[in-house]
């Protein structure tokens, strides 16, 4: 029954250690949900500010969409190749750099630069997160960790939504800079905290890792026992 005991422990320990893993990955979620969001105010007070046409509105709002086809497109095969969890710094490090040229914004072309590297960030977000969620948790929780990304995309969304509602009484050259450039905060401190984290076992398993893969899945339960 000892035994018994100290493996349930060991299990949940497991569990949440994996879930806190997942949560800390799903953050590019919502940064992705957050910089689509946010636009949708955002885009209001630049056109006044900065003068521009409804056509150059409408490409903003659209270009992430094509650009993020194309991170999707290169995501598989750069987490084949350096792993799920420098993936997700590299997509981190790509948030940031669309957010600080929004935040800026100086014109229109750097606009629309920091908007197309916004959106190759969001189609590394859409690919890389739930994969790690998956490979990093348990099949009794696979389930629900692999949702998290979806509803942390919509939590960003809310989020985007709330900036708005905000700042939109600060001075019109500050206000909507500042709804776009916030992203880069949060995008740094995901790239320092996943490093952190572990590796998907997976991954460790189709480099051939097999003792840092096993390492990597009992590491919680050998903490666990360490403690006790």
């Amino acid at each position: 029954m000892e035994g018994q005991g100290e493996s349930g422990v060991s299990a949940r320990g497991a569990k949440t250690y994996a879930f806190a893993c997942a949560i800390i990955a799903s953050i590019i979620s919502i940064l992705m949900g957050y910089d689509t969001g946010v636009m949708s105010g955002a885009m209001l007070f630049m056109k006044e500010d900065l003068n521009i046409q409804d056509e150059q509105v409408e490409v903003l709002a659209g270009i992430m969409n094509i650009c993020a086809l194309v991170g999707s497109l290169t995501a598989g095969r750069l987490s084949d190749w350096i792993g799920r969890r420098y993936t997700i710094v590299v997509a981190s490090i790509i948030f940031f750099v669309g957010a600080v040229l929004m935040g800026l914004g100086l014109n229109y072309g750097m606009l629309f630069s920091g908007r197309c590297i916004a959106g190759v960030g969001v189609g590394y977000a859409l690919m890389v997160a739930p994969v790690y969620s998956a490979e990093i948790s348990s099949p009794s929780s696979r389930g629900f960790l692999t949702s998290l990304p979806e509803i942390c995309i919509s939590a960003g969304i809310l989020l985007g939504y709330v900036s708005n509602y905000f700042l939109r009484h600060l001075p019109l050259k500050y206000g909507w800079r500042l709804m776009l450039g916030v992203a880069a905060v949060p995008s740094v401190m995901l790239a320092v905290g996943i490093l952190a984290m572990p590796e998907s076992p997976r991954w460790l398993v189709m480099q051939g890792r097999l003792r840092d893969a096993r390492r990597c899945c009992c590491g919680c339960r050998t903490r666990k026992r360490r403690r006790s």
